[in-house]
Order: C-alpha cells, then structure tokens, then sequence
C-alpha cells in the first residue's frame, strides 16, 4: 500500500500562489482597513475579493462548471489553512463559512432552478447566505428536538419558530432554513424539512446580533412568524432535512478544521518569533526549557491536527465512511487551536493579552470553535459509541482507529 504525503507540483504551485496573495494582497488591506467603518471593511473586502478572481484564486472548493477550482478535500485542506493565516484569507477566495457549506448543500440537493437562482450569484460573489438551524429553546447539537415548524397550506408553507446564533444571517441574501414538518415521523431523524428563505421576507425578524466575548459577531438572533414560503423553495424531500444537514455539517466541520490549522500555524510562528526576541534574565526566551517545551507542544499538537484532517479528507474524496474521522479531528483541532494560542498569549506576556498584537484578537473566537458544529462533548459520546461498537462487533478497534494499516 502506498502512503504518499506529497502534492502534484501543480497543487504546490496554487499553495504557493495562495501564500502569496495572503502576504501581498490580504495582509496590507487588512492592515489598513479601519475594523470600526463598515464601508472601509466593505471596500478592503471587494478590493481583496477583486485580485483573488483575477489572479485565478477563487473558489477552491466547487467544480470548474461552476467557475470554480475543483480542488479534492485533501487539496482544499492544504489551500484553507494558507488561506486562514489572515481571518480575511478565506472570504477573499469566496471559500468562508457558511457560504461554503451552504454551496456543497444546494449543488447536491437543489434543482436546476434553485441552482440557477441562488447557487450561482453566491459562485459568483454577488449573494451570500446563511443556515437556520440553531435554537435556544433546545439542544443546538440535537436537531431532532427543534421547535420551529412549517405547516402546508396548498402549496405554501407556514413557518414560526425561533432561531438563534445565525452566522452571517444580518447581511445574507437567503437562507437555508430547517423546520419541523412531520407530526408523527418514524424516526426522529425524519421530522424535519429544509427550505430556502429570500431575505428580507415578511414574517422573517431579526431580534439582534449576539454579542459575544468578542462583541459583535455576525451571529442573530431570528425571529419567525407566519413566514410563507411557496413549495418551490423546498430544499430536498419532506423529512429529509436531517439529513441534508448531517450531509452538510460532515464536511463543514473538516472545513473549519482546515482554517483552523492555518489559525494555530501563525499563532505558533508568532510564538517562536517572540521568543527569539525577547531577553530576560540572562538569555532569550527561546533558550529556557520551559518556553521550548511550550513550542514543542504547540508543534506536536499542530502536526497531529494535520494528520488528522488530511486522512479525514482522504476518506471523504475516497467515499468512505469519514464520521469517526471527521469527529476525532474536529474536537482535537478545536482544542489545540485553543491551547495552542494560549501558550501564544504566555510568551508574549502582557502585550499578548492586549490587543497590540493578534493573539489576543485569535483567542476569543477560538473558544467558539470547542462548540460550533458539535460541542466536544457530544464528539466524544459519538467517538465512544463507534468506539464500543467496533469491538463488540468485530473483537477488534481497527475501524475506530480510522482503519489505518498500522
């Protein structure tokens, strides 16, 4: 069996070119952008936006047909962590969350006329969405229990419920909306449906932009009240809408992984740099063991994340079963992001934990990442079960471990 970790030149060159275009392009504008003015946000973003599209850098992640690049999971791994070494990298190439997610969803499961209407101007950068599945009221990482439901009536539907931690929902153009709308399924799997939104619609409320620890997050709050929406804008079958997320989230969860490496990457360089730079008590800080092993840690953890979500993506471009895969590494480089920008913060001391430096500014949205997609508590259930399960019908952990050849 061949294990070949290398990339065809023609991959290497798109990384490199990738690199480039973070440190020549992105970086400089978001350095000059002003965080505060939305307009100068707006136009450092189209700025961006306009040189990845004509340097060819755009869309990694959808087919050629689509305008796209058609990269694989393994290759949109390697070019979303490049990407994610500026928090801009990944929208300038038209490759961000939840668009991304919502773009896999709608070429698999929409019609040719919900494609045309909603798929291509996202393709195209001239609409941007959103995924309406979370709720207060109940569990966010069990949607069998959600609330919000849709009644039809001829052939509109009737939507009210509550929604909430919406990304991206105060500037998308639709949404991707999951509702309940079967009463008595035969499994609880089947009770929900999808629907695709227009925005803005009548019965359609935003409450508020959560704030969050790091204020202002692009996360609403919704609220729905007698929403129509005509049968057309149905996304898939009715009870299908379980698994048009699971089929959703799978890969998106592999994909915030990926900018995730890139995230704990620059925060790992910015450590090292530090301490070769900074003198106390006799030395540099890259000569005491304590701050080495610290960056021995931080390197340990980041080349494990690595691994983990290359064979993950491995196994999603080779049509195998990647849930374990995808799990294992979506709570492992979730918490290394957050360890490893602490060890960040450590070693810059009292400028890390300012926001002089970017440490400070990558640690409160990496706390998000333990619980997006899945709090780590329900990958380790998920983990557990594939785990058991293994054993007790096979006598042995191979599947669980990934079915590696080790």
């Amino acid at each position: 069996m061949a294990i070949d970790f290398s990339f065809p030149e023609e991959v290497e060159v798109i990384r490199t070119s990738i690199r480039n275009f973070i440190d020549e392009v992105v970086k400089p504008i978001e350095e000059a952008m002003d965080e505060d003015d939305r307009a100068s946000v707006r136009e450092g973003v189209i700025k961006m936006r306009t040189e990845a599209y004509e340097r060819g850098l755009w869309l990694p992640h959808m087919p050629e047909a689509w305008g796209g690049m058609e990269l694989d999971h393994v290759e949109l791994a390697m070019i979303s962590a490049e990407a994610a070494r500026s928090r801009y990298g990944p929208f300038a190439i038209n490759c961000q969350a939840p668009d991304e997610g919502n773009m896999h969803t709608l070429l698999k499961w929409g019609t040719d006329e919900q494609k045309d209407t909603y798929l291509r101007p996202m393709c195209e950068g001239r609409k941007f969405s959103c995924f309406a599945m979370t709720e207060p009221e109940v569990a966010g990482s069990d949607p069998t229990l959600i609330r919000t439901n849709a009644k039809l009536e001829g052939d509109t539907w009737v939507i009210n419920g509550h929604k909430w931690f919406i990304s991206g929902a105060h500037r998308a153009n639709f949404a991707i909306l999951i509702a309940r709308t079967e009463d008595d399924p035969k499994i609880p799997q089947a009770a929900n449906t999808a629907f695709i939104i227009d925005l803005p619609s009548e019965g359609w409320s935003e409450v508020r932009e959560i704030h969050t620890m790091h204020g202002s997050s692009g996360h609403s709050e919704i609220l729905i009240e007698n929403l129509r929406v005509p049968d057309t804008r149905r996304l898939g079958g009715r009870g299908d809408g379980h698994r048009l997320g699971q089929s959703r989230l799978g890969p998106a969860r592999l994909a915030h992984c990926m900018r995730w490496i890139g995230q704990a990457e620059t925060a790992l360089e910015m450590m090292v740099d530090r301490s070769t730079k900074r003198f106390s008590h006799g030395s540099y800080l890259s000569e005491k063991q304590g701050i080495q092993w610290m960056i021995a840690d931080s390197t340990m953890e980041l080349y494990q994340s690595k691994l983990m979500v290359l064979h993950a993506a491995y196994k999603i471009d080779n049509g195998e079963d990647f849930r374990s895969e995808v799990s294992m590494a979506k709570h492992f480089v979730a918490n290394s992001l957050n360890r490893i920008i602490d060890r960040a913060i450590q070693v810059h001391g009292a400028l890390g934990y300012s926001h002089d430096t970017p440490p400070a500014h990558m640690a409160q949205p990496a706390r998000w990442a333990r619980f997006a997609d899945g709090a780590d508590q329900i990958h380790q259930m998920r983990i557990g079960e594939r785990t058991i399960k293994s054993f007790k019908e096979r006598g042995t952990l191979h599947s669980a471990l990934g079915g590696l050849p080790v």
